[in-house]
């Protein structure tokens, strides 16, 4: 059995040992990944000792004395009743299967959490706050209630014609808080344990535990993390909803593509008919035509869109990837912290592309200040990343929260970006400068058009604004539940509909931007290139008006620096997801103007 300690109500989490709890000393803690150092999972060994099924009937662990006369005593004493206030809740592992903690809750449902709390707290009004609703007998008033004890339920199913015997399926615990009053002979017998808020001597903690051994036929082996995933809260889905929302999102990008095709199919036979049409007014009827020789114009700023081009292919290859394994099943959440280093070795690996695309797309821009293109696609959008990261690893230090990295993690994270991701960069924008650069199907005109004035939906800003809307759409349920695994400590496993999701948001993104283009191109305004980058990354700013909108409305978390560090890893899931869709957005609308101006004859 293993413990780790995590929050309902602050993003910070601690160490078991950090509140004094039981502890194991005889046992070396075991190895963590780098996704486990990064979400801050340090799992601890156990000194509930039990042997497989032999029962126990409430054994003692140990007991823990504070005097609150001693400074560190009342330390400890007051750090304890801060993690019953913030509802901290204990997780543990046996057989690498989360423990659940299930309760009634109304019309006769049970209610299943993948942790249990350290205890609660009842107000000097008399208000049972969190878990302390569960009892009726936690009555008093402005008292902190102890979970000391715990009943630890094992399922397993025995196993023929195997040497195993047997094998463990589910692992259940009911926390309980007991008295007493005999601490070298516990009976688990007297009125629940509790401590005022202002009691002042000397205050004893007996923590035991019971076991019980259940047979269960029903859960295979294959299938024994269904009872988690099943029951948990915020994940009970509600398969025709998103369905139905899949079914809405493909009928939706089902018109786009029809519209797109039916208006280009009239448009271009059009064009291509304007060599037998007599008059010289007929090629002022259309718009887009009369734009092709700036169509293909190197945009404002290309220097800075070429970076930020490589540096979202990086990122779109890496979460097709790691999305691939997930729905393989190698990334499931029995290997804990897999998922977070596949995504990290993969970004790693991936600084080839991105130099290439990067230096490629810059030199068909014009640009020739190659070396500050190349160290801008390596540094530049990683480097804001980690100085986001590193500001919220220092408030991590100073809180004392297990989320912190290790200085030594820290310098290997710095060794992988600057020995194997900025070569990686070099190689890639090495190889893209070197080839040639690529070939428009119509020239450039040395002197640009004037742009007519645009009405107000032609305007870039209303455009980018209504771009994003589309593709909000179809993630944002999804959005719900990803932000519930990190924030509230659920298990995600949905990444099947992930995948599909996130196929179908390449679809929609792609089909958004090129509409957008196409009416822009009509209303002869060529500048498609930034554009089509906006309309799609515009998602991102949805993106982060729900985080904001989940926040306030889901969380009840407390205190500033739980609240900066929400925040501050939000604006870096925000930048990544503003590089991911203007990619997508960009090499869309690139698509699609090569294809019409290759395929309709131009002058």
């Amino acid at each position: 059995m293993k413990h780790d300690i995590q929050q309902l109500e602050s993003v910070l989490p601690y160490e078991y040992t950090a509140f004094d709890f039981c502890s194991e000393k005889t046992m070396k803690r075991p190895s963590e990944n780098l996704g486990q150092v990064l979400f801050g999972e340090r799992i601890e060994p156990s000194p509930y000792k039990f042997e497989f099924k032999k029962p126990a009937v409430c054994q003692k662990v140990c007991t823990r004395t504070y005097d609150t006369s001693s400074p560190s005593d009342k330390a400890k004493l007051d750090f304890l009743k801060k993690g019953m206030l913030l509802n901290y809740q204990h997780h543990w592992i046996v057989d690498n299967m989360p423990v659940t903690w299930c309760y009634d809750v109304e019309d006769g449902q049970k209610f299943c959490n993948p942790g249990f709390p350290i205890g609660c707290y009842v107000t000097e009004g008399g208000r049972a706050k969190d878990a302390c609703v569960v009892n009726s007998n936690f009555k008093e008033k402005d008292a902190f209630y102890i979970f000391n004890h715990v009943d630890i339920t094992i399922h397993y199913h025995i196993v023929e014609h195997e040497q195993l015997g047997a094998r463990l399926v589910a692992a259940k615990i009911e926390p309980k808080s007991y008295e007493n009053p005999n601490d070298d002979n516990p009976d688990c017998a007297g009125g629940p344990k509790f401590l005022k808020n202002k009691y002042t001597g000397v205050f004893k903690i007996p923590y035991t535990y019971s076991v019980n051994f259940v047979v269960n036929k029903s859960i295979r082996w294959a299938s024994r993390w269904d009872y988690i995933l099943e029951s948990m809260p915020h994940t009970n889905i509600q398969w025709f909803s998103i369905m139905n929302s899949l079914v809405i999102v493909l009928f939706l990008s089902g018109m786009v593509a029809m519209i797109m095709l039916r208006t280009l199919h009239k448009d271009i036979a059009r064009y291509n008919q304007m060599d037998s049409v007599v008059s010289e007014d007929a090629q002022e009827e259309f718009g887009w035509k009369l734009v092709h020789g700036d169509v293909f114009r190197p945009p404002r700023k290309g220097m800075l869109l070429s970076v930020f081009l490589g540096s979202g292919t990086q990122i779109f290859i890496m979460t097709f990837v790691t999305l691939f394994f997930a729905c393989l099943g190698f990334l499931s959440p029995a290997n804990r912290g897999a998922l977070m280093t596949c995504a990290v070795v993969l970004w790693v690996l991936l600084g080839t592309p991105a130099g290439y695309v990067a230096a490629r797309l810059y030199k068909s821009f014009g640009g020739e200040k190659w070396k500050t293109n190349v160290l801008l696609t390596a540094f530049l959008c990683p480097g804001v990343v980690f100085a986001d990261f590193f500001v919220m690893n220092l408030i991590l230090w100073g809180e004392g929260s297990s989320a912190a990295m290790p200085f030594g993690t820290l310098v290997a994270i710095l060794a992988l970006w600057f020995c194997i991701s900025v070569p990686l960069t070099f190689i890639g924008a090495y190889f893209g400068f070197k080839k040639a650069g690529i070939e428009h199907p119509v020239r450039t005109n040395q002197i640009p058009r004037q742009i007519p004035e645009q009405s107000f939906y032609t305007k870039p800003l209303p455009g980018i604004v209504m771009g994003g809307i589309l593709p909000f759409g179809c993630i944002f349920i999804q959005l719900f539940f990803i932000l519930n695994s990190i924030w509230s400590h659920q298990m995600y496993y949905m990444f099947g509909f992930l995948f599909l999701v996130f196929i179908i948001l390449v679809i929609t993104c792609s089909e958004a931007t090129i509409l957008l283009c196409y009416f822009h191109l009509c209303a002869e305004d060529y500048h498609w290139q930034w554009r089509s980058f906006l309309t799609s990354g515009f998602t991102a700013v949805y993106f982060l008006v729900y985080a904001i909108h989940y926040f306030f409305s889901k969380l009840q978390i407390t205190g500033l620096a739980s609240t900066i560090l929400y925040f501050g890893y939000t604006m870096i899931m925000a930048l990544i997801f503003f590089l991911f869709t203007g990619t997508i957005g960009f090499f869309a609308c690139f698509w699609f103007v090569t294809k019409i101006y290759s395929v309709v004859k131009v002058d």
